[in-house]
């Protein structure tokens, strides 16, 4: 539903400095986000050859996962105290740790470390993935889904500079293998900080921790459980065939540079959509809009399954992204209208928790099943998912139309 004139001109005036607001949320995203695809994108192929068992291979992947689930409760009510800019500074501080104990793992050869440091990468990420509120947080109402939008387009910087600083960073170190990957990490760490000391983002209001509706009952909606639905499922999806493509691409025998070719026409589909998502969503609604999510990632796995050559992975994985990026911007709208001030930070904290939890659980077992099944039995594994959410979309649109009928 459009607002009217009136409604807009008080909202800006309630937010004046909303547009500059997203701008710098999208630069600190972009950062951020060109950060974890560097990592993504060499971590699975670190993790193979420093696993003794090459079934674990994605293990320090779902470590990172699993730590930035946990973490996502606990960070939501930290910033609920100290505020966004504080939260996102910690975040910085354990990325740029994290990348250093990565690095110091590949000179070592550890496997151990280079799990423990992915923990310390969770913790961090645990806290960035709030970007997307913080935005939804600093703008009037009319505005939320494109802000929400706008924030997650800066990933079109990490699609075109992370496989590409992985691409030119994995010699810097030579004869070490992918360590310097890790290097420009924390140079990107130290960019975010200099951004995060010298621009103010606005704090939210301050929220209370307890109060408002029990979590049973929040959930208990259905927006809430389709919202929760396509996030942990679209995410789940995502994550778990393009964390361990770049692995499964040099087991079909194309080289490593293919390899980031693919990632980075895969995170130009997640994040490309993004500059006009949210005006989709405005017109169209967010379930049509995940519908559409769904159906393309269906597409995708379809493509995969034909054949092993490298435009079936190009093809796939940019269809792949694609259909994250509706599925993903859809859900977080929608979880925006479940919950009230009291209960925002506790209701965006159990989402974060459920998405990254699957997530870390998806990404374990995608590093297992590509060992011992291969990519396209991988992709096949996904189908049932993906028809869960498809089914989830087409029973709240058809619940939502009869309310509508029945107040009409």
């Amino acid at each position: 539903m459009t607002e009217s004139p009136a409604a807009q001109a008080a909202g800006a005036s309630e937010f004046p400095h909303y547009k500059r607001n997203v701008g710098l949320l999208f630069v600190c995203w972009a950062l951020t986000s060109t950060s974890m695809m560097l990592l993504v994108t060499v971590s699975a192929l670190v993790g193979a050859s420093l696993a003794e068992n090459k079934a674990l291979l994605a293990l320090p992947i779902a470590i990172q996962w699993y730590a930035s689930a946990f973490f996502t409760i606990p960070a939501s009510f930290i910033m609920a105290r100290i505020g966004r800019r504080n939260g996102f500074l910690l975040a910085v501080t354990a990325m740029t740790v994290g990348a250093g104990l990565s690095l110091l793992a590949v000179y070592e050869g550890s496997f151990a470390l280079f799990c423990f440091a992915s923990l310390v990468v969770g913790f961090a990420t645990g806290f960035q993935w709030y970007y997307r509120f913080a935005a939804a947080e600093v703008v009037p109402d009319f505005f939320r889904s494109r802000a929400i939008s706008l924030v997650l387009a800066g990933g079109v910087v990490a699609a075109i500079v992370g496989p590409t600083l992985a691409r030119f960073s994995v010699d810097w170190l030579a004869p070490v293998n992918f360590a310097g990957a890790y290097l420009a990490a924390i140079v990107i760490q130290a960019m975010i900080m200099t951004i995060l000391l010298t621009v103010q983002i606005p704090r939210p209001p301050r929220m209370a921790l307890r109060g408002g509706r029990p979590l049973v009952e929040i959930a208990r909606q259905p927006k809430f459980m389709l919202a929760v639905a396509g996030g942990v499922i679209g995410y789940g999806v995502m994550v778990l065939l393009m964390s361990v493509t770049p692995k499964a691409m040099e087991m079909c025998g194309l080289s490593f540079a293919e390899a980031t070719h693919v990632i980075q026409w895969h995170i130009l589909g997640m994040y490309v959509p993004a500059f006009f998502t949210g005006h989709l969503i405005k017109r169209y609604g967010a379930q049509r809009i995940m519908l559409i999510g769904g159906l393309l990632n269906i597409v995708c796995l379809a493509i995969a399954t034909v054949d092993i050559a490298f435009e079936n992975f190009l093809v796939s994985l940019l269809l792949l992204g694609v259909g994250w990026n509706f599925l993903y911007t859809g859900a977080t709208t929608l979880l925006t209208e479940t919950y009230t001030l009291a209960e925002r930070a506790k209701t965006q904290a159990l989402n974060e928790f459920l998405v990254f939890g699957f997530v870390a659980t998806a990404t374990f077992f995608s590093g297992v099943t590509l060992h011992v099944y291969g990519w396209q039995n991988l992709a096949i594994g996904v189908l049932p998912l993906l028809l869960i959410v498809l089914a989830a979309t087409v029973w709240l649109m058809m619940l939502s139309q009869r309310e509508a009928a029945a107040k009409a």
